[in-house]
This record gives structure tokens, sequence and C-alpha cells, in this order.
């Protein structure tokens, strides 16, 4: 992944990361809000030898004592000095447990010995604190070699007494909450790359880009309402409509040198929107004046007519078996014309590869402008790829957010395995992250004329003898 594919990932997951940090710093904060207080109170203890009689055992006694600073400041948590303290205070702990809550320090170069005592009140940690200083005082006297006067070597005393803490100690709300807000946010994040590593679908026009060597024709985005249908006849105006209307342009001019007639249209997998994009593109190639004919080729799960409200058991493979004329199979449709598949047939890929489908392409490429036909997905079954070296082109359509790249590259190389020549690919159902606006103006009238009225009664169409561009069905075109 470079950076602007982790930006993209941060930015797709936004709402994730931002919630599990709230929900961090909710619970960081919770938890400082119902965690009982505990306060610390510190005293200082004063270290220091018996007067010598010169400077030489003064400065001996010195380093006596700081030899022995370490040792005093861990006998300051045993229970030679915690057992007297808790029998002083009354106090239910153990030496042990009382060890836990009891904190000693002796800073580098010193003779000082600080003690910090936690507790629940903030009396309570000033007294224990006092009463270890005390203590300590008291054992340590008792354990230094004497003098010979009789006298203790060392001489301790308390130099600071500790006082109740005004405020507690622990815990520190705003501390916590910090850690738990940076605690998810930094989970979210990981969350959020990760997923990203790991998700293996194709999304954006980056992803073929960097994915495959084929231009992306189009990207078509997703509508909000349900049953999307014929979009460029039922909502003509829509953005959905004018994405349709830019693949048809660009699949126009894809090769102005040797034009393309026919071309088939596919996926990697069902459900990818193959069949409806097909008959939107069909009507958006019939908006420039150009007579389009739509055929369903998917044998085995055929969906144009049903889509178009129109019979679909009389169609291509009727005139595939000899019971039907090609002119006879063909239904105008709006400003298009449409060849149901017709019957289910028992081999549908015998029948896609024949000569009959050959000559069925041919002669519709020579009476129609474009010849768009919806064959089946490339993946579950191999009907398309026995279809594709009769057309001057193949369309790949990839679902965004659902086709993943093992898919897309099996098709692919399932395409280029056959030699077919790959037109481009289009990426259906984009999510869009901002409305755009619909095309308004001014003049309504013109608008309505433009808009397409749906057939409700297909009429049997005859096939003309030349490619005249004639104006079928006025209603729908400009």
């Amino acid at each position: 992944m470079e950076l602007p594919q982790y930006l993209l990932a941060l930015r797709r997951h936004w709402i994730l990361i931002l919630v599990l940090a709230v929900l961090g710093g909710a619970l960081g904060y919770g938890y400082g809000k119902i965690s009982p207080p505990t306060y610390t109170a510190g005293s200082s203890v004063f270290v220091s030898a018996s007067s010598g009689e010169n400077t030489s055992e003064l400065v001996q006694g010195s380093n006596f004592t700081q030899n022995l600073m370490q040792s005093y400041a861990q006998l300051a948590t045993m229970p030679v000095v915690l057992d007297p303290v808790i029998q002083k205070l009354g106090l239910d702990d153990t030496a042990t447990s009382l060890a836990k809550r009891i904190d000693v320090d002796t800073p580098l170069n010193t003779v000082l010995i600080n003690i910090k005592a936690s507790a629940g009140d903030a009396s309570a940690s000033a007294d224990l604190a006092n009463a270890v200083a005390d203590e300590l005082t008291v054992q340590v006297q008792g354990l230094a070699p004497k003098q010979a006067s009789g006298q203790p070597a060392i001489d301790m005393k308390p130099v600071a007494k500790a006082a109740p803490p005004q405020f507690p100690s622990a815990p520190n709300t705003k501390l916590l909450a910090a850690s738990g807000l940076g605690a998810g946010l930094l989970l979210g994040i990981l969350y959020a790359l990760l997923r990203s590593l790991i998700d293996t679908r194709v999304r954006t026009d980056q992803d073929l880009q960097r994915l495959t060597p084929y231009p992306t024709l189009g990207q078509v985005p997703r509508r909000d309402k349900k049953g999307t249908g014929v979009v460029m006849r039922t909502a003509p105006h829509d953005t959905v409509s004018e994405a349709y209307r830019r693949l048809a342009a660009n699949l126009e001019f894809l090769s102005p040198d040797n034009p393309v007639r026919s071309v088939a249209v596919t996926s990697a997998l069902p459900a990818e929107g193959k069949s409806t994009l097909t008959l939107n593109l069909a009507v958006a190639l019939a908006e420039t004046r150009k007579r389009v004919l739509v055929i369903d080729a998917d044998l085995r799960r055929p969906t144009v007519a049903t889509v178009c409200g129109i019979d679909g058991q009389f169609g291509l493979t009727t005139v595939l078996s000899g019971n039907a004329r090609l002119d006879a199979a063909i239904v105008q449709w709006g400003p298009i014309h449409v060849m149901p598949a017709g019957r289910t047939a028992p081999n549908p890929a015998e029948l896609l590869s024949s000569m009959a489908m050959a000559e069925i392409l041919a002669a519709s490429a020579g009476n129609f402008d474009f010849v768009l036909v919806d064959s089946a997905p490339l993946l579950p079954v191999s009907d398309t790829l026995a279809l594709v070296r009769h057309v001057d082109g193949t369309l790949l359509v990839t679902r965004a957010g659902s086709t993943k790249v093992r898919h897309l590259r099996t098709a692919l190389n399932a395409l280029e395995g056959v030699k077919a020549t790959i037109c481009g690919i289009v990426l259906n159902r984009v999510r869009v992250g901002v409305r755009a606006e619909h095309y308004s103006y001014n003049d309504t009238s013109a608008a309505k004329g433009r808009r397409v009225k749906p057939v409700g009664n297909p009429r049997r169409m005859q096939l003309p003898e030349a490619p005249e561009r004639d104006v079928h069905d006025s209603a729908a075109h400009h």
C-alpha cells in the first residue's frame, strides 16, 4: 500500500476510528470515576554518622552512612518496622500487604530517605508515613553498631513530617481518559489499516488502474432508491444516467479508426449488475440517433426479458435452433431493440460457439449501429468464452466493494486465454461521498419531451434491408 491508500483507508473507516476513540476515552473516564480515591503522603528521614574526633573519622562515617542507605531503605518495608506500625495504628493489614502501600526512595548522593505511604483517607496516609519514619528511626538506632561510649554509630532523625494531602493521587481521571482516548484511536487506526491490507475487494478506479492494464471506461454510481431498473428511462436526468452517457461516449470513441460494432458485456461473478448496465448503456447509445440491439446471451439465467417486461420464451435459442427467423425474434422496446434469450437450452456453450451464433451476430451488426450482448458470468460457466470470439470486443463489469481482486484477475486471464479483445472495465455501483446535483432546465417542456415513456405492448420488428438511420419510436429520441 502507498501513502494515498493508507489515507483512503483511514478516511473510509473514520467513523469507526472516532467511535473507538470516544469509547476508549469514556471507559477511561468512567474507570477513574468509579475507582476509590487513593491519597499519598510523604515524610523524610535524615541519616548521619555520629560525630568523630577528627576530619578523617567524619569522612569515614559519611562513607559508612552512604553504603548503608539502600539497606535502611529496604528495612522500611520489612516486618521489623511494619509490625509495630500495624499495632500502633490498629490496622487490619499484614506486613506483606502494608509493604505494597509503602514506597521508599533514597536520592542519589544524599543521606535522605523519602517515605511515601498510600491510603484511602488523607489523614490515614499521613499517619502511616509518619509512623513508618518514626519506627524506622527506632529500629536503625537499635541495629546500628555501637561506639566505645555505647551510643549508636548512626544517627537518624525525621526532618519532614507528612501532612494530609488535599487531593487524591489516584485515580488520575484526566490521564485515564486521555489514555483511553489514545488507545481507542490507535486501535481504530490499526483496524482500518489491517482491514485495508486484508480486504481484497475492488473499490475505486485507482484499484483497477493498479491491478489491470485495461482502461476504466466508466464508473456508475449507486442509486439510493431500491429497484434501479433502466434508470435511463425512468430518470433520464439523474446523475446515474449521466454516468451511462459518459460510458456510451467512451465506448463509441474507443477506437475511431476501427469502430466497435458488437460488444459482449460480462462480469466475473453473478449479481454484479451487467444486465441492467447493458440495457442502460443501450438506451444511452440510442440517444445519439443510433440503432441499438441488445441480445440476451445468458442462456442459463436470462434477465433482460424480465427487466424489460416482455415475453422471454421466444428469442435467441429459438433462432439458433432454426425454429424462427432472426427478425421475428427481435422486439422493439422503447428506443432500443431487444432479443430475449428464449427457452432454456441444455447446451448453451455449444449454441453460443456455433456458426449459427456467428451468423446472427454478423447479421445484427450489419443492420444495427451497436449490438450489445448480455453474456453469462465468466467464472461459474464457460459460455462467454465461447461467445467472445464472435464479437468485436468485451466489456467487463465489476461491482465496487463486491468484486474481489482474485476474481477480477481470474476473469481477465480467462478472456486473455481465448484472445478476446477487452475494450475496458466498468466499475459499477460506486459509492459517492457527496450527492451530485441533478440537472435542471428552465424549459420544462423540453425536459418532458426528452423523457422516454415505457412501451406497454412491445411490437415485433422487421429487420431493414440496409442499415438506414431512420428514427423509430420518436418519443424515445431527441
